[in-house]
């Protein structure tokens, strides 16, 4: 008989304190250990099945260059990651990734190539069986329901490119983890 349990997390950005004064330097600016909230102090919670991060490159580093943001999401998962398997010894899940909707035209491309430096460190530590959980878009929406939308929100049909980045991201840790369970399974996209 399978067991179901609830897991519990605290939903956080993922800022550092200032209780280890090294890793202030992966947060966005001086501002963010200004939210009395420190990534690890709060997910070592006992009770806490595992750390969560939010990651809104755009936002916090709205004056800086695609590179920099690139840089910067790059070194911010790698933080995350590295403090859930050897710190906090917990998986990690990046609750919210999100990039803001520009009248430029370029978001939906910057917004991939950033999701995909999310989605490929989360997949390379899940298949060497560390603390990569896995990333949820923020925000993803369907068609109908515009009028809960922010700035960051999309409906998959109208960015077939990020779908198919969310649909092959998916595919990637379900082959990982698939089992006898459900042999006939089979992702809709070949990764």
């Amino acid at each position: 008989m399978d067991s179901c349990f609830e897991t519990d997390s605290v939903g956080i950005e993922g800022f550092y304190g200032t209780g280890i004064a090294e890793r202030l330097g992966y947060n966005p600016g001086d501002w963010a250990a200004s939210f009395c909230s420190d990534f690890i102090q709060n997910s070592a919670v006992e009770n806490i099945d595992f750390a969560s991060v939010h990651a809104y490159p755009d936002s916090w580093l709205p004056k800086a260059s695609m590179e920099e943001k690139l840089r910067y999401l790059s070194s911010w998962v790698d933080s995350h990651l590295n403090d859930s398997e050897h710190i906090l010894k917990k998986p990690v899940l990046f609750s919210e990734v999100g990039y803001l909707q520009h009248v430029d035209g370029n978001s939906t491309v910057d917004r991939d190539i950033l999701l995909r430096v999310v989605y490929d460190k989360i997949y390379d530590s899940a298949r060497k069986l560390q603390a990569g959980g896995g990333a949820l878009i923020w925000q993803l929406m369907v068609e109908g329901t515009h009028m809960y939308h922010d700035d960051f929100s999309l409906v998959a049909r109208d960015h077939p490119s990020t779908y198919k980045w969310i649909t092959e991201q998916s595919c990637r840790l379900q082959m990982l983890y698939k089992n006898d369970r459900d042999p006939d399974w089979q992702c809709p996209i070949q990764p």
